[in-house]
């Protein structure tokens, strides 16, 4: 890669991090089930899917439900997340995001968010960020999650840039191997063991720069 034709973005862990409010969320509704909850259990549910975490808070709690029920409370819980975002500010930006943004802006280089969330737009929106996005692909909008290439794709795709051309940033083992899958260079923010399928391995956003991502990129 010459150029960098686009740097696109995952959201959750990359540019904020709304894991507490998904906690809050799950507790709110375990207590209306009357099922103990707390943050030991909630590790347990990271990076497990919201269907896949209401089965286990149930098990946990030996409630059996019906298919429709647990569709109902899995809808329930998404609308407790989506009143707790409600509190998301700028300030819930990670350390370093937002120079890095204004260093891709002022360079002209297109940009994309690909995240695995539904309630990516209105996260955007309350950080206040949406003109430092040129385009917006969420789980509502592909077939298939991550790590299958889709999201990042049809990003590119809707950025008119080749994949081969484009930079992924993630903070998930998933995310990096949809990014690897596409084609693209991967940037990967956590542990190396965790990240180990990445290009570029960071401890902290605030590593981003265009001078260091070229230089890596070589």
């Amino acid at each position: 890669m010459r150029e960098i034709g686009a740097i696109i973005f995952d959201l959750d862990g990359v540019i904020t991090d709304t894991a507490e409010y998904h906690y809050l969320a799950w507790k709110q509704l375990a207590e209306e089930l009357g099922v103990h909850f707390d943050r030991a259990f909630n590790e347990r549910l990271k990076g497990v899917s919201r269907m896949d975490s209401l089965h286990m808070i149930l098990n946990h709690g030996g409630i059996v439900l019906s298919e429709h029920e647990m569709n109902e409370l899995a809808h329930k819980k998404n609308e407790h997340y989506k009143t707790f975002i409600q509190q998301i500010t700028p300030d819930d930006l990670l350390p370093g995001i937002v120079p890095f943004l204004n260093e891709i802006k002022a360079a002209e280089i297109p940009t994309a968010l690909a995240s695995a969330s539904k309630n990516a737009r209105p996260v955007i929106r309350q950080l206040k960020i949406e003109s430092y996005l040129d385009t917006i692909v969420d789980a509502a909008t592909v077939k298939n999650g991550k790590p299958d290439p889709e999201i990042f794709l049809k990003a590119a795709n809707q950025l008119a840039v080749n994949p081969e051309e484009c930079v992924g940033v993630e903070d998930a083992e998933a995310g990096v191997e949809s990014i690897k899958a596409a084609g693209m260079y991967a940037v990967g923010l956590g542990s190396k063991k965790a990240m180990a399928k990445a290009d570029w391995i960071i401890d902290h956003p605030s590593q981003l720069t265009l001078k260091a991502l070229r230089g890596h990129i070589g």
